[in-house]
């Protein structure tokens, strides 16, 4: 558990006014399920975001802020889908057409057609466009042959999101405007900086995670494919840490978790639960250090 505060500029946070808050969500799979308490969190300090960016799963849970849900309504909903074995099969099997392999476009690595995915476990409260959201919202992506980064902010949010999570090797990329698009985390883990001219106060939180083991036992194929992927958003991270770091950096204890561990989502809560505190902590330092 890392909980990082950095200063604040006083003269943006007038006595007029509480300071405005924005809050970046990062990418990990279903690591990304910690996002939940540090929802939860900000719903109990009475702090409703001005604005909000997410990166992959980040993006997900992003999106089911910005729509209005609760941090208990997310974690309600999450435990009885993704959390749950025997609907996550339901909620594959209802997808069709002809069969679930049709669905969501085959049982190959790399094949898995997110977008199909995502209309069945998606809630209803997230709607189908940016403009419909009750808070803004951005969401990273890759422009896999431009090289570059890309901030959504308008259009079919259903669709952006997709694109934000497609892993590469894992999901088919996602054509957004003629281009095509992959993992927002690939060039942008946390999106915390396109925040920062909007708000007082921008929280980043760190859900990529590291591989963990005893040093001594090679990983499994898949294990260290996206172990490498880790280490190489967790270098992205550091140096945006260097050059500019968001005001408050939280890094829930998710690492003993896999990539696709989303069945084990209850575990997965309980263990980053304690990142609530750590939040309003520094969050209440914050505003201490601005009132003193």
């Amino acid at each position: 558990m890392t909980t990082r505060i950095s200063l604040v500029d006083e003269t943006l946070v007038s006595g007029s006014h509480a300071p405005r808050v924005a809050i970046a969500f990062g990418g990990g799979g279903a690591r990304g399920i910690a996002h939940i308490a540090v929802i939860e969190a900000l719903n109990e300090l009475g702090i409703r975001p001005v604005a909000i960016a997410g990166s992959s799963i980040g993006a997900i849970f992003g999106a089911g802020m910005a729509a209005g849900m609760s941090g208990a309504d997310i974690r309600a909903y999450t435990l009885d889908t993704i959390g749950n074995r025997g609907a996550v099969l339901n909620r594959l099997w209802s997808l069709g057409p002809a069969s679930m392999r049709d669905g969501i476009g085959g049982f190959r690595l790399g094949h898995f057609n997110l977008e199909r995915i995502l209309e069945a476990f998606l809630p209803d409260t997230i709607p189908q466009d940016f403009a419909d959201l009750k808070i803004p919202l951005k969401i990273a992506v890759t422009d896999y042959y431009g090289q570059a980064e890309a901030m959504l902010e308008t259009g079919k949010l259903h669709t952006a999101i997709a694109a934000s999570a497609a892993i590469p090797g894992l999901f088919m990329p996602v054509r957004i405007n003629g281009r095509i698009m992959v993992d927002g985390g690939i060039f942008n883990p946390i999106p915390w900086e396109h925040l920062m001219d909007v708000c007082d106060i921008v929280i980043g939180v760190d859900v990529v995670g590291a591989p963990e083991g005893d040093g001594t036992h090679a990983p499994n194929r898949f294990d260290s494919m996206f172990g490498a992927s880790q280490l190489m958003m967790q270098s992205a991270i550091a140096l945006k840490m260097k050059l500019h770091p968001p005001h408050i950096f939280l890094r829930p204890s998710v690492n003993r978790f896999r990539v696709l561990d989303f069945l084990k989502a209850r575990e997965i809560l309980e263990e980053s639960d304690p990142i609530k505190d750590e939040l309003k902590r520094a969050y209440e330092g914050l505003l201490q250090r601005i009132s003193s």
